[in-house]
C-alpha cells in the first residue's frame, strides 16, 4: 500500500482526542443532535406542507416553485438523510412513494451537472441505504432494485449531453428530446468534470458501462486542455475545446471538478485520479496560495485577477485532509471560520484585500462546504474547535434564517435581510453535515462493526468500510461497487468457460494431436487433490475455486 493511501485510511480511522480549551461531552452532543433533528423537521414538514410536489420551498410565502426540472427535488435530496437521522419509517414512505410517481421522460431543460449530483446522487444514496432503511431487499441487492433502475433512467436522460465531437457533455439538455439544436456549448469545468462518482457507481452496480465510459471520456478530454503551467479555467466550450473564462480557482465553476478527483481516486481506487489531482494541486498551490488563502488567477499566466474567497471554496480543507494534508488544512479554515465569525456565515464572495464583502455578493444560501470541512477535520484531530464551530452555525442560522415556514436563504449577510428559496442542499448537505459532525460514531463514518451482507448468495460485506460523500453529500459504499462488478467479471468469466466448452472440436487434420487421457485430465476444471497448476480466470481469494462454478442454484460440471 502507498504511503499516500496509507495516510487517507489513518486520517479515516484516527481517534478522537481533545484540542480545544471547550469539551463537548456525550451529553452535549446528544443534545445538539436532537436539535440538528427539531431545525431539520422544521424544514421538512414546511416542505411537505406547503411545497411538495415543487422543487423547493419558498419560505417567506409558505409555497413552492420548481427550480432544476420539477423533481421534487427537496424529497429526493432529503430522502437518504432522513435515514442518516434514523427516520426509517419515512424514508420508506417517500421510497415507495418516488418509485409510484417519478417519472423522467418529461418535457423540460434541465441541468445536467445538478440532476446528476441531486437526483442521481440521491437516488443511488437511498439505494444503498435502502438495507438500512428496512426496505424489503430484491433479490442480488444491492446491484439490483428500484432505485438503483431509476438512479439509472434519470442517467440515461442525461447521456445525450455527452454526444459532443470532444466528449465534454453541454450543460443543458431536454429529458424528452435531448440537447437543442441552439443549446450553447460553454459550460462550465465542473459541469464537465463533476460525474465519475455517480456514472461510474451506476456502471458499477448494474454493469452497464456506457456511463462510466462517458464520465472517463470527459475527464480525459478536460485532462487535456490544460494549460502549460498545469491550470484549467472556468468555462469552457465543449466542441472547440477553447476556453472561454481563463480564470482559475478552487471555487465556483471549478470546485467539484478537483473533489471528483480526489473522491474518486478512493472510491474507484484509482491511482490515475489521485495523480491527475496531485499535479493540479501542485499548480494551485504554486500560483494561487497566498497566506493560505487561495486567490483567482489567470490560467496561462499564473498572475491573480481576483483576491477574493468565494464560500463555495470552503469545501478546500476538507478534500486537503483526505489526501493528507492536514496541516494546510487546519490554516484554511482557520481563515474561513474568522469570515464566518464577522458575519454569522459565509457571503458568497469576500474581499481578501478589504476584509468584507464583495457588492451584490453578500449573500448566504446555507451553504454547507465549511461544515463539511469541519466534519473532516473534526474526524481527523478531534479537536473541539470545530464542534464549537458547528454550534455557532447552528446559532447562526436558528437567528438569522429560521421562518414559520422552514429556512430562508440570507440575501445580505450585512443586515440579515432574506430571500423567498430555501435550496434543496439545505436538507440534503448543510442538515446532514451538521448532523454527522456531532455523531462521530455513525455508521456513515465507517471503522466500525455495523456492516450488512449483499450480492449474490449474499457473498459480500457491504458498509464497513466507511462511505464516499458526492457533492450534494448524498454517500456512495465502495464495498456495493466492488462487490457487484466482481458478480459481473464472475459471471461474464463462467460465460466464457461455457462458450468454449461449446465451440465445435478442432479440425482433425490440423497438426496438432489429440490429447491424452492424463492430458486431458490434467486440463479439467476440477483439481485432484494434492494437483497444482496456475490460477484460473474464475478465482477468488476468499473462496474455494469450486463454489465458483454454482450459478443461480446450478452447478457446472465437467459433463455439463
Amino acid at each position: 500500500m502507498s504511503g499516500r493511501w496509507l495516510a487517507v485510511l489513518v486520517l479515516l480511522g484516527s481517534p478522537l482526542c481533545d484540542g480545544s480549551g471547550h469539551f463537548f461531552t456525550d451529553e452535549d452532543m446528544e443534545g445538539i443532535r436532537q436539535r440538528i433533528k427539531s431545525m431539520f423537521y422544521h424544514a421538512y414538514n414546511s416542505y411537505l406542507d406547503n411545497a411538495f410536489p415543487y422543487d423547493e420551498l419558498r419560505p417567506l410565502t409558505c409555497d413552492g416553485q420548481d427550480t432544476w426540472g420539477s423533481f421534487s427535488l427537496t424529497l429526493i435530496d432529503a430522502l437518504d438523510t432522513l435515514l442518516v437521522l434514523g427516520n426509517n419509517t419515512e424514508f420508506q414512505r417517500v421510497s415507495t412513494l418516488l418509485q409510484d410517481t417519478m417519472d423522467f421522460n418529461m418535457d423540460v431543460n434541465a441541468s445536467v451537472f445538478e440532476t446528476n449530483i441531486r437526483v442521481v446522487g440521491g437516488l443511488l444514496s437511498a439505494h444503498l441505504l435502502s438495507g438500512r432503511g428496512g426496505v424489503e431487499a430484491e433479490p442480488g441487492w444491492p446491484c439490483a432494485g428500484p432505485l438503483l433502475r431509476m438512479a439509472a433512467d434519470a442517467a440515461r436522460k442525461l447521456l445525450p449531453a455527452f454526444q459532443t465531437s470532444s466528449g465534454m457533455p453541454y450543460g443543458t439538455v431536454n429529458l424528452a428530446r435531448g440537447v437543442s439544436a441552439t443549446e450553447t456549448p460553454v459550460t462550465c469545468t465542473a459541469g464537465v468534470g463533476t460525474f465519475i462518482l455517480e456514472f461510474a457507481a451506476l456502471s458499477r452496480l448494474t454493469g452497464d458501462q456506457q456511463f462510466e465510459t462517458a464520465a472517463r471520456h470527459a475527464l480525459q478530454a478536460l485532462w487535456d486542455t490544460r494549460s502549460e503551467i498545469g491550470l484549467v479555467g472556468n468555462h469552457i466550450d465543449v466542441q472547440s475545446r477553447k476556453w472561454v473564462a481563463q480564470d482559475t480557482g478552487i471555487g465556483a465553476g471549478v470546485d467539484s471538478y478537483l473533489e471528483y478527483l480526489v473522491k474518486g481516486s478512493i472510491l474507484l481506487q484509482d491511482q490515475e485520479l489521485l495523480n491527475m489531482f496531485l499535479e493540479y494541486d501542485r499548480a494551485i498551490q504554486n500560483y494561487t496560495r497566498f497566506d493560505d488563502w487561495y486567490l483567482w488567477v489567470q490560467m496561462h499566466k499564473g498572475t491573480v485577477t481576483m483576491p477574493i474567497f468565494q464560500s463555495l471554496e470552503a469545501f478546500w480543507p476538507g478534500l486537503q485532509s483526505l489526501v493528507g494534508d492536514l496541516d494546510g488544512a487546519i490554516r484554511t479554515f482557520q481563515n474561513y471560520y474568522s469570515v464566518w465569525r464577522q458575519f454569522g456565515g459565509l457571503p458568497e464572495f469576500y474581499s481578501i484585500t478589504q476584509g468584507y464583502t464583495v457588492d451584490k455578493r453578500e449573500g448566504y444560501p446555507l451553504r454547507p462546504e465549511l461544515i463539511e470541512s469541519a466534519m473532516y477535520l473534526f474526524r481527523a484531530t478531534g479537536d473541539h474547535t470545530y464542534l464549537q464551530f458547528g454550534l455557532d452555525a447552528i446559532e447562526s442560522i436558528e437567528k438569522i434564517a429560521k421562518t414559520p415556514c422552514g429556512y430562508a436563504s440570507v440575501k445580505d449577510l450585512r443586515d440579515h435581510k432574506l430571500d423567498n428559496r430555501m435550496e434543496s442542499f439545505f436538507l440534503a448537505e448543510t442538515i446532514k453535515y451538521l448532523y454527522l459532525l456531532f455523531d462521530p460514531a455513525h455508521f456513515l463514518h465507517g471503522g466500525g462493526e455495523d456492516w450488512e451482507v449483499g450480492g449474490e448468495g449474499e457473498g459480500c460485506v457491504l458498509g464497513a468500510g466507511g462511505y464516499i460523500f458526492n457533492t450534494e453529500a448524498h454517500p456512495l459504499d465502495p464495498a456495493a461497487l466492488h462487490c457487484c462488478s466482481r458478480h459481473a467479471r464472475e459471471r461474464q468469466e463462467l460465460r466464457d468457460i461455457l462458450l468454449n466448452q461449446s465451440q465445435p472440436p478442432q479440425d482433425t487434420n490440423s497438426q496438432s494431436e489429440t490429447p491424452t487421457q492424463a492430458e486431458s485430465q490434467s486440463e479439467s476444471i476440477a483439481l485432484k487433490p494434492g494437483e497444482r497448476k496456475a490460477a484460473p480466470l474464475l478465482s477468488c481469494p476468499v473462496q474455494p475455486f469450486s463454489a465458483r462454478l454454482a450459478v443461480l442454484g446450478q452447478v457446472f460440471t465437467d459433463n455439463t
